[in-house]
């Protein structure tokens, strides 16, 4: 997990996102607390930084993390797909409490100090933990009912060819 981390921006977002900003806004890049970093574009630390105080790394193909978010209201929306991929946790500090609890030296005094610290800090587990990211747009809830939800990522055609042969 990386602390006060950096958000170093896709070459994507800066293209559709970052550099119509700068044309509209030479002082976009300060306002958003950004930098040039080598070619590149980053976010600094800090709690308006879109990754929060914390983001979660895990080996995949897709570049995608779990990570904290300074806009904590979009836990609230029905419709959550407001990132660019990667995917926001609700309770942060909580979830770097309990991954870090294999290690005595990490209180949570010291991870709240370390999350905070506006530098970034790099904390790798001695011992791996499995993940499972799992995507539903059908699902029972806990009361029996059946939910369906938009289809975002448009996986479910290619589902439905495995499952509907002709």
């Amino acid at each position: 997990m990386i602390f006060s981390p950096y958000w170093n921006i896709p070459p994507s977002i800066i293209k559709q996102e970052i550099r119509p900003g700068m044309a509209k806004n030479a002082g976009y890049l300060r306002i958003h607390n950004m930098e040039w970093n080598g070619g590149n574009v980053r976010q600094k630390p800090g709690k308006n930084n879109s990754l929060g105080l914390v983001k979660f790394i895990f080996p995949n193909s897709n570049n995608i993390y779990l990570h904290d978010t300074p806009a904590k209201s979009l836990f609230n929306e029905d419709n959550r797909a407001f990132s660019h991929g990667c995917i926001r946790v609700a309770q942060p500090e909580e979830l770097a409490k309990k991954l870090l609890n294999q290690l005595p030296v990490w209180t949570p005094e010291k991870i709240d100090a370390v999350m905070h610290a506006g530098n970034e800090r790099k904390v790798v587990l001695k011992k791996k933990i499995p993940d499972y990211i799992r995507y539903f747009t059908a699902f029972v809830n806990s009361k029996g009912q059946l939910n369906f939800r938009d289809d975002i990522y448009k996986r479910d055609s290619r589902l439905l060819s495995f499952l509907i042969k002709e």
